[in-house]
Formats: structure tokens, sequence, C-alpha cells
């Protein structure tokens, strides 16, 4: 047997989404990272092994403009781009490279990590057997991150964890039980089909469950065409110890699979005959064991509110979604869902232990209440979560701080590396002091000034509320809509705050203004506004429901502004907690409008602002591109500066819901919003441009051009050349240092 030690700064111990972007996270912060994966593939739950798509603070359309950034938005976007069919195979790769990617990285697949030695409220080192190698390896570093899911470090370490559902009286939460309890969520196992194009037998396996004899039939949905996470209520094990009794729930889940499969292939209901098993999964998908206890606990309260933590270091938005313990044996439906108005906060104080100094946690054994739990436990939340905890732990160990320092007295060094990292973290700006752009002041060759779309793709009726979300900057004193009458008519039209920054949904009344509408086709309407708060933001517009209107559709919308139906419950969706009744409609088009002046898509929108739609779009849009030919935007300083790093941030429109697997398609594999291609310059006082970079053929968001020198300079030109298909150009942020 052959015994190693493996010296780093940071150990991350498990390999899915919070571990890859903990090691990626630390890496790029400067950091040697020892990442240890138990499983010969990365990924987790949503491996080719397990194969559960990647959800998050999007909720597949629920929450807006929700699309994570940092290290999960690489791999969105590069998923998108390689993989648009939704391969497992495919994904694995696009994760294994993004590790490899990293030099600072030393990766240990198929190694197991057994053993932990700590003291005095610190781990020492953690113990691995890597299987096949037969090699055991002493990790030592002096800072560990549980992202193994389960919490088997922490728990080693002894920790402070709770596992189960807490009291209502602990948190006065409303969706904890009464009395507390062990119960948790269940494990799942799930299974993809093809059309062989000739009939094939299936004989059931003898372990096979009998699902006539459940409620199975009359309380899931089963269609011979899912695949899948369409399966993803195929759950069980919540009633037991989903670790120790792990074997016990694969060997019943993958009775239930192969119980299903006997009933939709051989109970004569389904249109199946040509259908066989490509694969079905071996390893339980679990969704909940141990969460250990940081300095903050989440709680229902802290999603449902939105808590503007001081120390916020990640957003969700997720659903707060629980399941039955029961699983599919279950009298109850498979899940509940209470979304909140918007995205949510998580402090960092939720990624450390409270018991044991140098540990952190990402993942689904963060500090949150059983409740909460419920919506932090998604993957894409994981994955911020794990790049938080990775920053963190690099930032700490390199300031001589420890987790809980960082988080309170030292908090301002984590929000810089964090925005420079272009993190996921909602309402932070860029106040990094090493950030030079920020003594700069920006011109550009055109500004979308007067935001209109006039071409119409057809028309809309109004037989129910629409709802227009429109930033505000610094007023709203022109509103101009195409529409279709009837007769002669009058359309109320109300304008409601969404409260938040990052709510998209009218919340509260502000105005209300009845407007004539004469008869006829295609007539340009005024509405009566003159709106000025008392900082930029966004405002919805509500047109109320009319039968005798209809309004124009564009096939393009405009940057930050979406569309909405207002819509009633259905019987079955009248259960949930709290329904949401408005519904995104036009994706990725619009309505024909006209607004007046505004400053929503100034050019210093690329300079100390939000790297992301938060009370506006946040960005810098030129004009349509045919009429400013040669669009480009500068910065300027008064005297040389000496500058070894430019970064660009693009927009990649993070509206638009990616997925990595098949729940649904996105019909490109280039976001249109960003720049294809586009080239830097610079200069220092009278002397010529000279390029600093030129980037063709992109499908990236975030490019950083190092210097091979500090070089002084003035000024800094960035000339876009073509788009992905948005007919204007789109710059999040431009940065230098």
């Amino acid at each position: 047997m052959q015994q190693l030690e493996i010296q780093t700064d940071l150990t991350v111990v498990g390999g899915g989404l919070a571990g890859i972007c903990a090691a990626i996270g630390a890496a790029r912060q400067g950091s040697t990272v020892a990442l240890v994966q138990n499983r010969p593939v990365l990924g987790g739950n949503s491996s080719s092994e397990v194969r559960v798509w990647v959800c998050g603070a999007t909720a597949h359309g629920v929450q807006h403009f929700a699309r994570e950034t940092g290290i999960m938005g690489e791999l969105f976007v590069e998923n998108q781009y390689r993989n648009p069919e939704g391969n497992p195979y495919y994904w694995d790769l696009v994760l294994l490279e993004a590790v490899r990617a990293e030099p600072r990285i030393q990766l240990f697949l198929n190694t197991d990590v057994r053993s932990v030695e700590a003291s005095d409220g610190e781990i020492r080192l953690v113990t691995g057997w890597q299987m096949g190698s037969e090699k055991e390896i002493r990790f030592v570093s002096p800072a560990y991150a549980d992202c193994s899911g389960d919490g088997l470090i922490g728990l080693l370490a002894g920790a402070e964890y709770r596992t189960g559902r807490e009291p209502r009286s602990m948190y006065d939460e409303s969706w904890a039980p009464d009395v507390p309890d062990n119960d948790t969520l269940g494990s799942t196992i799930l299974f993809y089909t093809k059309d062989t194009g000739a009939p094939v037998r299936f004989v059931p396996p003898s372990f096979a469950r009998d699902i006539t004899e459940t409620a199975i039939p009359d309380r899931r949905v089963i269609r011979s065409d899912l695949n899948g996470c369409a399966y993803w209520w195929i759950e069980w094990g919540g009633e037991l110890d989903v670790v120790d009794d792990n074997e016990a729930i694969r060997d019943e889940l993958q009775a239930v699979v192969y119980g299903i499969w006997d009933y939709i292939k051989n109970s004569g209901r389904f249109d199946a005959d040509n259908l066989t098993l490509e694969w079905i999964g071996s390893v339980p998908g679990k969704r909940e064991y141990r969460r250990f206890l940081g300095d903050h606990v989440l709680t229902q309260h802290d999603v449902l509110g939105q808590t503007l933590f001081e120390d916020r270091v990640a957003f969700g938005g997720w659903s707060i979604d629980l399941h039955p313990p029961g699983g599919v044996y279950a009298s109850e439906r498979g899940s509940k869902h209470w979304h909140p108005d918007g995205n949510y906060h998580i402090p960092l104080r939720s990624l450390y232990s409270r018991s044991v100094r140098n540990l952190w946690m990402a993942g689904r054994n963060i500090s949150a209440s059983h409740v909460a739990f419920g919506t932090t436990r998604v993957m894409a939340t994981c994955a911020i979560l794990g790049e938080a905890a990775g920053i963190g732990a690099a930032v700490a160990l390199r300031n001589g701080l420890s987790p809980r320092e960082l988080a309170s007295s030292r908090f301002e060094l984590m929000r810089h590396a964090l925005t420079r990292a272009d993190g996921s973290v909602l309402g932070v700006v860029d106040d990094d002091p090493d950030n030079l752009a920020l003594q700069a002041s920006v011109t550009a060759s055109s500004t979308l000034t007067h935001p209109a779309v006039e071409i119409s793709s057809g028309t809309l009726p109004l037989d129910t509320d629409i709802a227009i979300v429109v930033p505000v900057d610094p007023a709203l004193d022109r509103l101009e809509l195409l529409v279709d009458a009837a007769e002669d008519a009058v359309l109320t039209v109300e304008l409601h705050d969404p409260v938040n920054p990052q709510n998209y949904l009218p919340l509260a009344l502000i105005d209300s203004r009845s407007v004539p509408v004469s008869a006829g086709e295609k007539r340009w309407i005024d509405v009566p506004v003159d709106y000025r708060p008392d900082h930029p933001g966004n405002v919805i517009v509500v047109l109320k429901q009319n039968a005798s209107v209809s309004v124009h559709t564009a096939a393009t919308g405009l940057p930050g502004m979406i569309y909405f139906a207002h819509r009633e419950p259905s019987p079955d969706e009248q259960w949930t907690e709290q329904f949401r009744p408005w519904k995104h409609i036009l994706p990725r088009a619009g309505l024909c409008v006209r607004l007046g002046e505004t400053s929503a898509y100034a050019p210093e929108k690329v300079i100390g602002s939000y790297s992301r739609p938060y009370g506006g779009p946040n960005l810098w849009s030129s004009e349509d591109l045919a009429w400013d030919l040669d669009p480009w935007i500068e910065l300027s300083w008064p005297t040389p500066v000496d500058v070894s790093e430019v970064v660009v941030i693009l927009d990649d429109d993070v509206e638009e819901d990616l997925i990595n697997l098949h729940h649904h398609r996105t019909p490109f594999t280039s976001l249109p919003t960003l720049l294809e291609s586009y080239t830097v310059e610079a200069r220092n006082g009278t002397a010529d441009w000279h390029p600093i970079a030129t980037v063709t053929n992109n499908h990236h968001r975030t490019h950083r051009h190092p210097l091979p020198t500090p070089t002084p300079l003035t000024h800094l030109r960035l000339k876009p050349h073509s788009t992905n298909g948005s007919p204007r150009a789109h710059i999040i942020s431009i940065r230098t240092y």
C-alpha cells in the first residue's frame, strides 16, 4: 500500500458542483487546492451517474434576470455552446475540463475520505483511500471545505449540525412541523428510454414493484414520452436514515423504477412497444442530510422576506420546495412550493462552522433550517455557495483571518474579491480601490437614450392584464403603445412598485390612469405618465384587461424589459401556499413601445455599477447597429495610470434560463446579446491607438486581458465589431487593474 501526503492551502472534499466551484474559486485567488471526489466523475447529482438537471435561482422562469454568473455561469454558457442537446457525458466533460484548466488544483478522483484528525476546534488533516490505485492519501491544509453533501468531514471533525425538521417554535416558520422529527427529503433514481424502431420485450425482474398495488398511477404523472428528471418524483427514504439505509433505499428505488417501466411496457395503456431502457441510475441522488450550524442559520423568514444581509455572498430564487418524507408512497402530492417575490440573499456567516474554526461548507449542508434548505439545496445555488466559500477560504488565508473575522470586521476584502470574480451576488457595486476604471470618465459613439420598438409582428388581445417591466432612470415621462381597438374604449393603465430591486412583480400601486382609445388599427396612444423616483429602478406598468383593445407585439425587445400576463390558478395549483399569478410571456420579444429619454443604458454604467440587472439593466447599450456602424466605448483618465489587466464583462442575458441536460431547449448555442467580436485599444496622451486584445468567435461573458508589463495609458477604447444576434452592442463592465 502506497501512502502519500498532499499539502495545499485548501482541501475541498466533494466533487459536486459546490466542490468544483469552491476549488476553482480558491485557485483563481491564488490558493493551491486539493479537490477530493469519491466517484470516478465530477458533478455529483448532475453527473452522468445520477443525471439530475441543474436548477437554480431562475426557478425555470419564475424569477427573472436570475441566472447565476461567476463559475456556475461559465459552466452554463460553455455547456450551452458545446452541448445544446443536453448529453450527460458532454456535461461531465465540461466540468472536468473546467477543473483541469486550473493549474493550482490537484484532482483526486475515486478517493473516499474516511478519517479526520481534529483537535482544539480545528481540522489537522483528512485521510482518503483512492480506490483502484490502492493509495492512502493524507490531505494537510490550513483550511477545509466540506462539499460532500452528506457532511461526513464536518461530522468527523466534531462540527455542530442538525438533521431532520426543526419544530415551528424554533424559528417561527409556518412550514415547520409543530413537533420536531428526523424526517428528511428522500433520494431519487432516474431512468432514460429510447426508441429502437422495432418491438422490444421487457421481462421485469422478480424484485420489481407492482405499482398498480400502490397509488402511484393515480398520484403521479406517467407517460411513455417522459425521461430522466421528468420522473423527479421517484423518491423514497425520507423516513429512514438516508446514509445508514443507503443500500436499502437504492434497492427500493430501483424496484420502483423497474415497476414503473413494467407498467409502461406491459400494461397496454401506453404506446411503448418500440421503447427500451437506455439507462437506469445505480447511485441514489440524495437531497438532504446533515446541515451544519454557522454564525447565521438561514430561515424561511430570510428567504421570503429577502433579508438584505450586509455579508451577502450569493443569492437563490428556487421556491421553498419540500417533498413528503414517504416519497412515492405518500398520500400527498410529490412536492409543495413557496416562491419568494424575487431572489433572496445568502450570507457568508452561513458558509462556515461556528464550532470548527477552519471548516467551510457549501452545498446542501450549509447553515440553514430544514425549511430554508428546501430552496438552497438546488445545484446551481449550491455551486455559487461553493464559489463563495472557496473565495472566502482563500481571502481569509491570504490575510491571516478566521472565517468569522472575514465575515464581520474585514468583509470588504471578501466583497471586493467576489466582485472581481464576477460572482453571483445581488446589490453589490464595484468599489474596489484596485479597479483604476473607477477613476475614469466614459464616453461612447452612441447610447440608447430614447428606447423604442416600432415594427409590429402581430397583436395580443388584452383578454387579461398585461404587465411591462420598464427601467426608470431618472424618470418615466413618456409611454406610447401601439394598439388596435375594435371600438372606442378607455384603457386603464397602472404603475406599480416592485418594492425590491431584484423583484419583477407589481407589488405596490403607485398611480392609475384612464386613457381614451379611438377605434381603429395601429394607433399610437400616449399614456400620461410622469414618474420620478428617488433613485433609478424599475417600474411595473400594468395594462388592465379590456376586451376591445389589442396591443402590438414586436419580434425583439429592449434591454431590461420583460412582459407578463395575469392568470388565475387552475384547480391543481390552488393547493400551493403562494400562487404566482404573473406568467412571463413574449420571451426574447416584446411590445411596440416608445419611451422618453433615459440614462438606463448610459456609458458610465460600465464602471462602478452592479454587474447584473438590479433595479435596472445596468449596462451600456449602443444605438441600433444599423445606425451606429462603428460603435465604441472609451475610458479616459486625466493623468496616466499603470494598467496590468483589462477585464471586459459582456451581456450574456441572465434572463435566459439555461439548463445542463434536457428540461427544455434553448434555441441557440451562443447567447445573442454577447459580442461575437471586439477589439480593445489603448493610448497614452496624444500617442496613436495600439491594440491590447482582439476577441473573435466569442461565446463567453467574461474576458481577462493581461498586459505583458504594467502599461501607462490615458485612454482605453473597446470597439465592438459584431454581436451574436442582438441589434445593439451591450457591455456590462470594463475594469482595469
